[in-house]
């Protein structure tokens, strides 16, 4: 069986929800809804045999993780460079009012944030780096199996361009990433292979209507 990545974006928070910038310096708790959603990933893949579980330092991230290793009896490690974009002076803003007071830094992230930061944040692709540095360790230390990432919005779908050919830049454009949703990379022979993206399969009908940004 080959190694297969499990991309998994944390339960709900209140700034997922209220859709404002939420990045490495905001620490919001989880919602009831978002403990639910951690709660019916944890018992959908409760049979999975992880090798690894990987969680961002950030509360919404742990939390998350700790219902999963709670459910699946395997503990989770912590690593702070799979933890979400640093957004800067845009955190807890939403997207109207930072175009108001910072609307150069925004056009120019709008156009290409891979190489164009938040104001006082992080560029896409340094935010790609650090996510592929952790997918190296993990494939140098583990064959095969399933491994789980918890993590961010901005993290998978950075992560997922950098791995699947596509334009760092584009990360916002190309991936879909709701609050408890998986996307599932496997390592052959000929590289990584999306066998899914943005799954919200284990979610119940309610839980996928609370949230779909």
């Amino acid at each position: 069986m080959p190694l297969r990545l499990h991309l998994l974006r944390h339960g709900q928070t209140p700034t997922s929800r209220d859709n404002v910038f939420c990045g490495a310096n905001l620490d919001p708790e989880l919602t009831p809804d978002g403990i639910a959603m951690a709660q019916a990933f944890a018992d959908a893949y409760a049979s999975t045999e992880w090798k690894r579980i990987y969680a961002g330092p950030l509360q919404r991230t742990q939390v998350t993780a700790g219902i999963i290793a709670a459910r699946t009896r395997v503990s989770f490690e912590t690593r702070a460079a799979i933890t979400e974009i640093d957004y800067g002076r845009w955190d807890g803003l939403s997207a109207d009012v930072v175009d108001h007071e910072f609307h150069d830094d925004f056009v120019r992230w709008t156009a290409d944030p891979a190489w164009n930061a938040p104001t006082d944040g992080e560029t896409a692709i340094a935010l790609a780096r650090r996510m592929l540095g952790v997918v190296e360790e993990v494939t140098q230390a583990v064959d095969d199996g399933d491994v789980l990432f918890v993590t961010h919005k901005a993290s998978i779908r950075a992560l997922l361009c950098t791995l699947l050919g596509v334009d760092v830049g584009r990360f916002r454009f190309r991936f879909a990433c709701p609050t408890g949703s998986v996307s599932v990379i496997e390592f052959g022979r000929r590289g990584p292979l999306a066998l899914s993206v943005a799954d919200r399969s284990h979610l119940s009908v309610t839980l996928r209507g609370a949230e779909g940004t």
